[in-house]
């Protein structure tokens, strides 16, 4: 397993740190390994990668090739998202590409629980997805096993979306669910729509690990500038919040 990478943004002087892990799905891919680089060397902790098989979602993007690519050109975990059907089928070939963690789906997963404990077989560590419709309290069974839950704050498939207002109060089921069962070491991600805007609010709600897209590869200032700003508003959003 990788170290964590950057700088947690951490509250006031003992609170949880937040991880920032930009979203490969916004970079230019003629320049990917510079792209990586950049945010790397800015502060990020995590590179997340966007796996879509155009079945799962209304779109294709990347796969286990540019996760090796990605792999060679940084030290940073590497947090692999699959929207795939039938994720179980590309566990291997992600794990050899590079992945630190993988994510599946609870709406593509027919064997939830199988799915999981085969990516923990595999050595990585293992998430769970939820769509915008799917209740959190789905996952009540699998948290034991797992060591992140993502909320999909847009309908996956497609970067640049416009943050679901409503799903703060989702967020806050999911930290108050981890909670009550006495999990609340584990990650709970947000991913979509995530910029210096709605990025505060998903942390009051109680996000540790926020991805960004749009807001960090198409940063009017470049990739690295677009990191700083989106840590620097996490940092300091409310009094007592800072950088450290």
């Amino acid at each position: 397993m990788k170290e964590e990478g950057g700088v947690p943004v951490r509250v006031g002087g003992g609170g949880s740190a937040i991880l920032l892990a930009p979203s490969i799905l916004s970079a230019d891919f003629g320049r990917l390994a510079e792209e990586v680089r950049a945010v790397e060397e800015a502060g990020a902790h995590w590179i997340h990668v966007d796996v879509m098989d155009g079945h799962f979602v209304p779109n294709l993007s990347v796969g286990p090739a540019v996760t090796r690519a990605v792999r060679a050109a940084t030290r940073l975990p590497l947090d692999v998202h699959l929207m795939v059907r039938h994720p179980d089928r590309f566990l291997e070939d992600f794990v050899a590409a590079g992945a630190d963690r993988i994510t599946v789906h609870q709406e593509a997963c027919v064997h939830l629980h199988r799915t999981v404990s085969r990516i923990r077989e595999l050595g990585v560590e293992p998430g769970v997805a939820l769509n915008p419709a799917t209740p959190v309290e789905t996952l009540r069974e699998i948290l034991p096993l797992v060591s992140l839950v993502l909320i999909m704050t847009v309908n996956p498939g497609f970067g640049g979306q416009s943050f679901i207002s409503g799903s703060l109060g989702k967020i806050r089921r999911a930290r108050d669910l981890l909670a009550a069962e006495g999990l609340g070491g584990i990650h709970l991600q947000v991913d979509g729509g995530i910029g210096p805007t709605t990025a505060p609010g998903v942390v009051e709600a109680g996000a540790t690990v926020l991805v960004a897209g749009s807001a960090v590869f198409g940063y009017h200032g470049g990739a690295a500038e677009g990191l700083r700003s989106l840590a620097a508003a996490v940092s300091s959003f409310r009094h007592g919040w800072r950088a450290v």
